[in-house]
């Protein structure tokens, strides 16, 4: 049993998986712990009345006898102290960061803050996509194209983007749309020349298959090159979910009024308050790992030809019920959101989450609808004949 865990690149079982996950975060919540308390000190509550006595433009030996009063007041205040709080330095605990969330939930609105920035994330990604998927296939097909623009598009990838905020804010104000703007091209500059790449990577053996059978350039397209491309690329975007977090907090430092979890951050550090940093980035860790798992679960139902094997045996009852569960909430959700009532009742409780939640259903009705169609379209049609008697 053991011998399998130290195999390289063995299989784990989904019990393995769940175990070593288990003891994985346990040994990183106590790395964490052994970090905050190893250099946390104890202090007694008290405030100091002279700190700001060294920057006084005052006669040195008077300074120092000042200073020396100071020192003794403070010997004398920590031997009569009743009270201590321990200071960490270095970083929080995780009780005390765990123990910010009520705070943060109820006087920092912490899930609209949250939902706007996934908000701004995702029309961000939307127009990326909208922009680098023809771009890079007109460069990637033709050659006139990729003659011209193939390498300045690589080029861009090195551009410094967080040096581009002025540049943003000249062109589009401290608004959202500049937010947006600066999300969309940071997602954009990495996106392009990974679709070129990508249609470069096609098989060979795929192109003359269909140049046997006669399709057109069109058809050649649409069967072998939007698919398998489509495919691969759908990979780099979920990894680029994690650099768009990056893009987002930098912009929402831009106006930070206007909320967000990047102002929040902000804020929060700017008055050393390290427990709600760390708790908010923990939140964003989260949104993240559920954005991946998001992804992938748009990979197999866009890609299914990725899955097949897989799909067919792990398809089970549970898995057919909560697809059938999430169909119906989704229903209802959209029936509730394009009531203006139920609209402003959503809307007052989670902001923006209304737009993602909205999104989110209607894409799961399209690909359910999408599957149900496909299902009926290529089911035989067994015809019956009874022979004439």
């Amino acid at each position: 049993m053991f011998e399998s865990l130290f195999k390289l690149r063995g299989p784990l079982s989904n019990q393995q998986k769940w175990i070593l996950t288990i003891i994985g975060i346990a040994l990183l919540l106590g790395l964490w712990t052994w970090l905050a308390y190893s250099k946390s000190t104890v202090q007694p509550i008290y405030e100091r009345a002279n700190q700001e006595l060294p920057a006084l433009n005052l006669p040195e030996h008077v300074r120092d006898s000042m200073i020396q009063a100071d020192e003794r007041a403070d010997s004398i205040a920590i031997a009569n102290a009743t009270e201590f709080e321990r200071v960490f330095p270095v970083v929080p605990p995780p009780q005390g960061v765990f123990a910010s969330y009520p705070d943060l939930l109820q006087k920092d609105d912490l899930v609209i803050n949250s939902f706007k920035s996934v908000w701004l994330n995702i029309k961000g990604y939307i127009w990326a996509l909208i922009i680098a998927l023809p771009i890079g296939f007109l460069i990637g097909l033709l050659p006139l194209f990729k003659g011209m623009f193939n390498r300045p598009v690589e080029a861009l990838r090195y551009l410094p983007l967080t040096a581009l905020t002025g540049v943003f804010m000249a062109w589009f104000g401290t608004s959202d749309r500049m937010k947006i703007a600066f999300l969309a091209f940071g997602i954009l500059v990495y996106l392009l020349p990974v679709v070129v790449q990508r249609i470069n990577e096609v098989k060979d053996v795929y192109l003359k298959t269909v140049f046997t059978i006669g399709a057109n350039t069109w058809q050649t397209i649409r069967t072998v090159y939007i698919p398998s491309v489509m495919s691969r690329v759908w990979d780099d975007i979920r990894v680029l979910t994690a650099i768009s977090w990056t893009y987002i907090i930098v912009a929402e430092l831009v106006n930070s009024t206007e909320g967000g979890v990047g102002a929040m951050i902000f804020k929060k550090s700017r008055f050393g308050d390290m427990e709600k940093v760390f708790a908010i980035l923990l939140v964003i860790i989260f949104i993240g790992l559920l954005q991946d798992r998001y992804f992938a679960y748009l990979d197999k139902k866009l890609f299914p030809f990725k899955h097949n094997a897989e799909n067919k045996e792990k398809e089970n009852l549970f898995q057919n019920l909560v697809g059938f569960v999430a169909t119906i909430l989704s229903g209802i959700y959209i029936l509730c959101a394009i009531i203006p009532v139920g609209k402003q009742i959503i809307t007052q409780y989670i902001g923006d989450g209304y737009y993602v939640f909205f999104l989110l259903a209607v894409v799961h009705l399209a690909l359910e609808g999408w599957a149900l169609y496909k299902q009926n379209r290529d089911k035989p049609i067994v015809k019956v004949e009874v022979a004439a008697e």
